[in-house]
């Protein structure tokens, strides 16, 4: 085996192709991927093209092709365009309901602890993150942030996995003092949230 397929980020994002295309494993396939999410930044963003029309033009030129292709090959007995099975098979539908299934019960789970269950640290942790979403957003658009997204995971697990050591340091050491700056303002806040419990409630 490659000892760059041993790396710990390559065993994270799980390895096979989409590892490779975020590592730079494969040069081509990363370069093509960057260029074309470039491309289509541009193409939204700065020329002012609209994604359904874009869809629906690629779309139209797509069976436009394929229809007189499959007419041409009838008449003169060419093979026919070599498309796949087009159709979703029943185990991929199955994992991706389970898959969805987990994330949506743990959305769940986190809703009822701060609604039921009054949990002070999940509701303070979900507040600060859909508040740090919600600024950032007001400074970029839903298609900047997805392209910002794309750039920053095109970078940064490749860069952590060539100074993973020197990182670690680095985030060992910052971890600490903001964990400590966490619980001060937690614990600041949460003292100022009149959150009651169920036994104050029962016996009101």
């Amino acid at each position: 085996m490659d000892k760059s397929h041993r790396s710990p980020v390559y065993r994270v994002l799980g390895g096979g192709a989409v590892a490779d295309v975020i590592l730079w494993r494969k040069w081509t396939r990363s370069t093509a991927f960057l260029v074309v999410s470039t491309a289509l930044w541009f193409l939204f963003e700065r020329a002012g093209y609209n994604l359904l029309s874009f869809m629906s033009n690629v779309l139209l030129l797509l069976v436009v092709i394929l229809f007189c292709w499959a007419k041409s090959a009838s008449i003169l007995n060419r093979p026919l365009p070599p498309l796949p099975s087009l159709e979703i098979s029943e185990e991929t539908t199955v994992r991706a309901a389970d898959e969805m299934r987990v994330w949506v019960n743990y959305v769940l789970s986190i809703a009822h602890d701060i609604a039921i269950g009054g949990n002070r640290r999940v509701f303070l942790k979900v507040a600060t993150l859909l508040w740090v979403i919600s600024y950032i957003g007001s400074f970029f658009n839903f298609l900047t942030l997805i392209y910002i997204c794309v750039l920053l995971s095109l970078t940064l697990p490749v860069l952590y996995d060539k100074y993973q050591n020197p990182i670690d340091d680095k985030l060992s050491v910052a971890y600490d003092i903001a964990r400590v700056q966490y619980e001060k303002i937690g614990s600041l806040i949460l003292q100022k949230i009149p959150f009651h419990s169920k036994k104050e409630k029962k016996t009101e």
